[in-house]
């Protein structure tokens, strides 16, 4: 058997796993993200790749379980550097990759933390206009518990993404984090206008209850 033959059986194997745990992703998320992976790195197609990345990368921020956040973050990380590999321009990639390193860093390792972030102030330094950039400085601002950075870098992409709800409602996360009361309240108000979940709306109007 020919070693093609092999990459293509182990990569058809890949993707009957990726299918049978799609369709359950509560239980089958992991699973799915990892195969995904599996099989992008066979490919070895930069969007395959990324989009795996992505998968993990996504997942990663509301993790709890430091075992498998550091899990999940070496995955994204692994997957964003072979797309980088393949593409060493792409500034999406970078800033995912960087993101990847400061998600994926522990409560004990500030200098993981920064070196993410420095990876995504590369980006923004050389492009101030790129908004993927500046919404995850934002994200790496409250990380790190820098709010006046994280508020300018948030108020920013508002600026230029006056619809991204999830930039409103983390930059009023900042200015309550800061002591800001009312301009937190300012926020959560302009998000609600933006929001069509009435149960979102119900849980922003309770937080807003319990600033008064």
């Amino acid at each position: 058997m020919v070693r093609g033959d092999v990459k293509d059986q182990q990569l058809a194997a890949y993707r009957q796993l990726i299918v049978f745990w799609k369709d359950s992703v509560q239980e089958g998320f992991l699973p799915f993200a990892y195969y995904t992976g599996q099989a992008a790195k066979l490919e070895k197609s930069e969007k395959s790749l990324t989009f795996a990345a992505q998968l993990f990368l996504q997942s990663l921020r509301g993790q709890d379980n430091p075992a498998l956040k550091g899990w999940m973050a070496a995955n994204a990380k692994e997957l964003f550097e072979k797309a980088l590999e393949l593409n060493p321009a792409n500034d999406s990639t970078k800033i995912g990759l960087g993101a990847s390193i400061m998600f994926g860093s522990t409560a004990g390792s500030p200098e993981e933390l920064m070196q993410g972030i420095q990876r995504i102030l590369e980006v923004a330094r050389r492009d101030s206009t790129n908004m993927y950039a500046q919404f995850m400085l934002g994200l790496g601002g409250i990380e790190s518990g820098q709010f006046d950075k994280a508020i300018e870098r948030l108020t920013t992409v508002v600026q230029h993404q006056p619809a991204n709800i999830e930039a409103i409602l983390l930059l009023a996360e900042a200015h309550l984090q800061k002591g800001n009361k009312a301009d937190a309240v300012k926020w959560y108000e302009a998000a609600k206008k933006l929001i069509g979940n009435p149960d979102m709306i119900k849980e922003i109007d309770q937080r807003i209850k319990s600033l008064e």
